[in-house]
C-alpha cells in the first residue's frame, strides 16, 4: 500500500521539492527510466520492459535490481506496465518521474492521458519533471501549495463546465472552456491556488521550479 514513483524515460531534474516527494515511496523503473535512479541516488525494487533503452555502464547496484522482462512487440508502453506493476503491490499514489519531454511525443501523452484516467479510477497521480508537475483536474474542488508567481496552465481533456480558479492572477468563476480553448493556458499563482470544476476532465500543469532562460 501506499505512494510508489514510477521511473520514465523522459526528462527529469533533481530539486528538493522532488526529492521530498519521492522520501519512503517505493520505486519501480521502467526501461531507460533506470538512469534516474542513479541521477536521485535511489535504487528500485522493479525493473520493467523490453531492456532496448538500457543506459550503459550502470552501477552494480542498479544492474542488480530484479527485473520483469516484456517482449519488444507488446500492447502496453515499459511505463504503462510499471503502472501496472506498482498497482499489483497495492499503490495507492502514483508520482510518475519523468513523464514530461524525452525523445517519444507519443508516451509523453499517453502519460497525460494515462494519468487523468487513473486518477478517475481513485487513484492519485502527479506526474513531474522535477522542473514541471502535473495533476490530474477532475469533478470537486482542489487546492495547491504553488509559491506565488509559480506558471501553470489547465490543460482540457474534454470541454470544461463551470470552472473555477481562485489564488491567481487571471481568476476564472464557473466558466465554460471549449476543448482545444487557449483561455487557461499561462496563468500565475497568485495566493493559494484554488481549482474547481462541475464537469470535464483536465490536467494542471505546473512550473514550481523554474529552469533559468538559456
Amino acid at each position: 500500500m501506499g505512494t510508489f514513483t514510477i521511473l520514465l524515460g523522459g526528462e527529469l531534474i533533481r530539486t528538493p521539492r522532488l526529492e521530498r516527494q519521492i522520501e519512503g515511496t517505493r520505486v519501480i523503473a521502467a526501461d531507460a527510466g533506470i538512469g534516474h535512479a542513479r541521477l536521485l541516488g535511489i535504487v528500485p525494487e522493479l525493473w520493467v520492459g523490453d531492456f532496448d533503452s538500457v543506459p550503459h555502464a550502470l552501477p552494480d547496484d542498479l544492474a542488480a535490481v530484479p527485473k520483469t522482462v516484456f517482449p519488444a512487440e507488446k500492447d502496453k508502453t515499459d511505463g504503462e506496465l510499471a503502472i501496472a506493476e506498482a498497482l499489483d503491490r497495492g499503490a495507492t499514489s502514483l508520482i510518475l518521474a519523468g513523464a514530461f519531454g524525452g525523445k517519444r511525443a507519443d508516451h509523453a501523452f499517453l502519460h497525460l492521458a494515462l494519468a487523468v484516467r487513473l486518477a478517475e479510477a481513485g487513484t492519485t497521480v502527479m506526474l513531474t519533471s522535477g522542473a514541471q508537475e502535473g495533476v490530474p483536474i477532475l469533478p470537486g474542488e482542489a487546492d495547491f501549495d504553488y509559491a506565488g508567481g509559480t506558471l501553470f496552465s489547465v490543460l482540457g481533456f474534454s470541454e470544461l463546465s463551470g470552472l473555477t480558479v481562485t489564488g491567481a492572477k487571471w481568476p476564472l468563476d464557473r466558466v465554460e472552456v471549449a476543448f482545444g480553448s487557449s483561455l487557461t493556458i499561462s496563468n500565475e499563482v497568485r495566493g493559494r491556488l484554488g481549482i474547481a470544476l462541475e464537469r470535464g476532465r483536465a490536467l494542471l500543469l505546473a512550473h514550481p521550479y523554474p529552469l533559468p532562460e538559456s
